[in-house]
């Protein structure tokens, strides 16, 4: 269609979005349908969270908020970096947005120029590559694989790296592998960085609570205060609190950049709405036990998936350190055909077939720029994981 922009023919709608929709609509025809394909934490926003978002309506705090977020969310957010990251940003270094997904859009928009490149390792979260390209930027996707644990080797890295490269994204735990880097890995990636300093970091930290066993989160800035100047921080309220429908993300960087970023968001939004950003308020500050119990949750629904995939016929299925997503290899039935006799080509006919035969929804890795996997979300009951988990098993022991 000429009307419309050649910005959106470079843009693919997202996978997961798309994959969701398709499991509804089974739903609707009376399937029983287990959607494993959506990044979202079963658990309801804790009771304190929400009353602290009933007390603001009562006081009337419905008014517009300032663009960057109301003061007292923003000094929130200072304090969490202090105490969490070892961050020290000050209140004209932090900005709030609907959702971490405008934060990181803001930022690639502010700072963009057509020919621009952005490293993005694979498999990513579907959104990066695409906001790169609607900001005329070029997202350069470096692979890693399933030895390295899906973790970005140094070497590569340095590779990627051209005059051109203006972001780095870094996403630790990983949406969509749950792999996280350890204190040592990212230093040698940092390392990498410091002989570039032409290239901006982005830190996606949304998973940072979910980290499993002995594992402890770092983040790039806190392990290299070199880069601290070149580095945007970005988190969230979505997972950690179970807030995913409040929209409230954040981020710390360099006041010359945040400004930019409260600009553009000034023409485009204006400030997030100011009863997430109160309840966001308390999720920071407030009592913080609810993230042990969602944890020890998500750890034991890690393993139960991880044990039963690696008892599927074909599947490997790599233990993760942190977030709610296992990204099995599925190469193993490519070739082999469905009872109807339909051949399984790639991991997106895996995903389509298992839906249509056992009303299971996952989504395939190609879409995140890395297959033949699937992502599988463990953000569900148990109970339901082991009936999805059975279903699978029963659909591969069906293939030839």
């Amino acid at each position: 269609m000429a009307f419309l922009s050649d910005t959106l023919s470079r843009v693919k709608p997202s996978a997961t979005i798309a994959i969701t929709q398709k499991a509804r609509e089974l739903k609707a025809q009376g399937r029983n349908v287990i959607s494993l394909s959506v990044g979202e934490p079963d658990f309801d926003t804790p009771d304190h969270i929400k009353e602290a978002a009933v007390a603001a309506i009562r006081r009337g705090e419905t008014k517009y908020p300032p663009v960057p977020g109301i003061p007292q969310l923003r000094e929130a957010i200072v304090g969490k970096f202090k105490r969490e990251n070892g961050l020290d940003y000050k209140v004209s270094q932090t900005i709030v947005g609907t959702g971490g997904k405008q934060v990181l859009f803001n930022a690639l928009l502010a700072t963009l120029n057509p020919g621009d490149e952005v490293i993005v390792p694979a498999p990513y979260w579907v959104s990066y590559p695409e906001m790169a390209a609607m900001c005329n930027g070029t997202a350069v996707c470096v692979k890693t694989d399933i030895e390295h644990g899906f973790r970005l080797q140094p070497e590569d890295l340095e590779r990627a790296i051209t005059p051109k490269t203006k972001w780095f994204i870094f996403n630790s735990p990983s949406n969509p592998s749950g792999a996280a880097y350890t204190y040592d890995e990212i230093k040698k990636l940092t390392d990498v960085l410091k002989r570039h300093p032409h290239v901006w970091v982005m830190s996606d930290d949304m998973y940072e609570h979910l980290v499993y066993g002995d594992f402890k989160f770092y983040t790039p800035a806190q392990v290299e205060p070199e880069l601290f100047d070149r580095t945007l921080t970005v988190n969230g309220v979505s997972k950690a609190y179970a807030m995913t429908g409040w929209r409230i993300g954040y981020a710390g960087g360099p006041e010359q950049l945040i400004k930019a970023m409260d600009k553009v968001q000034g023409q485009q939004t204006s400030g997030a709405c100011t009863i997430a950003q109160w309840a966001a308020v308390e999720a920071l500050n407030g009592p913080q036990d609810h993230i042990a119990t969602f944890r020890k949750a998500f750890e034991e629904r890690r393993d139960l998936v991880v044990a039963m995939l690696n008892q599927t016929p074909h599947f490997k299925c790599p233990v993760p350190e942190g977030a709610f997503y296992v990204y099995p290899s599925v190469a193993g039935v490519i070739g082999m055909k469905t009872p109807s006799g339909k051949v399984i080509e790639n991991d997106e006919d895996f995903v389509t077939e298992l839906l249509a035969a056992e009303a299971v929804g996952t989504v395939h890795g190609s879409s995140f720029g890395l297959g033949p996997n699937i992502r599988v979300s463990y953000a569900a009951a148990n109970s339901l994981l082991e009936e999805a988990c059975t279903r699978i098993q029963r659909f591969c022991n069906s293939l030839r």
